[in-house]
């Protein structure tokens, strides 16, 4: 079951599906589904199982649609555990998503490597850091990325509490974008985040 809250109907409509079908499962776990993500930020919440992940994923563009039509834009997700960039540094990473991403920020880049404490990982090896600080990578990738629509995937797992505060100030300060969007999945919706749209999953 899914229930699509708004608590503001001013923000303009960023991305827009009609009879969504798809992701894991036989039958697939989402069918007909008629959303519209506007401006800001979006909570999508659930417990585990509830699909969460595979839902930002067919929203991105990330897994295929069996049904059903997504509009198109610029949109990014990314598994925040990088797994296929053991051998990579933090540099490989963000040059590698930049060619992707026309609107990226190097000078968000920057600054978010800074307030993440990551200055002293530049030079190693993905594998060779802690889950956090790899985790901490793909963040500063997906809020520096410059896409219309970014989906963030449990951002606060494994983060220290400076570092969530780090992520909770940038969400707040892109709450009232009027062009661009954020979808972010967590168990629950973080209540220091303002939120204009809400997806619940059971």
């Amino acid at each position: 079951m899914l229930k699509h809250t708004f608590s503001t109907s001013s923000a303009a409509h960023v991305l827009q599906t009609q009879g969504l079908t798809g992701g894991p499962g036989s039958p697939p776990c989402f069918s007909g589904l008629d959303l519209s993500i506007p401006a800001g930020l979006t909570a999508v919440t659930g417990d585990e199982g509830t699909g969460k992940t595979s839902l930002l994923r067919l929203l991105a563009g990330d897994l295929p649609l069996q049904a059903g039509s997504r509009s198109t834009v610029n949109a990014l997700w990314l598994n925040l555990a990088l797994p296929d960039h053991d051998e990579d540094t933090p540099e490989h990473v963000w040059s590698a998503l930049q060619a992707q991403c026309p609107h990226w920020s190097t000078e968000l880049q920057h600054d978010l490597l800074q307030a993440l404490g990551l200055q002293a990982h530049l030079g190693k090896k993905l594998f060779m850091l802690s889950t956090g600080s790899r985790r901490k990578v793909g963040l500063v990738a997906l809020l520096a990325c410059g896409a219309t629509l970014t989906c963030i995937d449990q951002p606060y797992v494994s983060l220290d509490q400076a570092s969530i505060q780090v992520v909770r100030d940038f969400l707040n300060d892109m709450a009232d974008h009027p062009g661009r969007a954020w979808v972010v999945a967590d168990y629950e919706a973080d209540p220091d985040v303002t939120w204009c749209s809400r997806i619940t999953l059971s």
